[in-house]
């Protein structure tokens, strides 16, 4: 008759288990987040961000062509310091026109980029989020049969709870001890 496994460590097992379920309750939320970040980053480039410059663009175009015009004006009238004001006021409204129209084409190069690169990061995350919800599900339905398994084997009840120790779950009551100490215990279907 094969020897009977030593089964001494099933807490151990079960330790893990709890970890394991600990791990993922912390790991799923983080990488929803990710998710969720990335999600609201695309959203905030593609339209937040156009639409605001957008309306710049227009604005600082408008302010470029009322400064045309006091220019304009400035020189029919032909004052000479009311023209170099003027003249400025056109240099600045055209430097901050082309601003905005660099961070416009900015915008849209990085709301264009942004998939492509960090397309393979999120087949990444969505890799591990899909491990997490189904391969590791499995993992801790396989960890609590391994324990139910080694339990019975053992002949231990499984823990409720941390600390609760583990009991034979088929315990027998113990034998009467003999009215004489001479004679052999009474067979109760237990070996010897």
């Amino acid at each position: 008759m094969p020897e009977r496994a030593h089964v001494g460590s099933v807490e151990a097992v079960e330790a893990f288990r709890a970890r394991l379920i600990g791990y993922l309750d912390k790991a799923r939320p983080v990488l929803e987040e990710v998710s969720a970040d990335l999600r609201k980053v695309q959203y905030w480039l593609e339209t937040e961000q156009r639409v605001h410059w957008e309306r710049e663009l227009r604005r600082r175009e408008r302010a470029l062509d009322e400064a045309k015009q006091s220019l304009f004006s400035a020189q029919l009238s032909d004052f000479r310091e009311a023209g170099a004001f003027e003249q400025s006021a056109v240099h600045r409204a055209r430097r901050a026109l082309e601003e905005c129209r660099e961070s416009l084409d900015r915008v849209r190069r990085w709301s264009r980029d942004l998939g492509p690169r960090t397309e393979p990061l999120t087949r990444r995350v969505q890799a591990l989020d899909t491990v997490f919800s189904h391969e590791m599900a499995m993992a801790v339905a396989f960890l609590t049969e391994v324990v139910r398994h080694l339990a019975a084997y053992a002949g231990l009840r499984p823990s409720t709870g941390p600390g609760e120790p583990h009991l034979p779950s088929t315990a027998m009551p113990p034998a009467p001890a003999p009215a004489n100490p001479s004679e052999p215990p009474p067979n109760d279907g237990r070996p010897p």
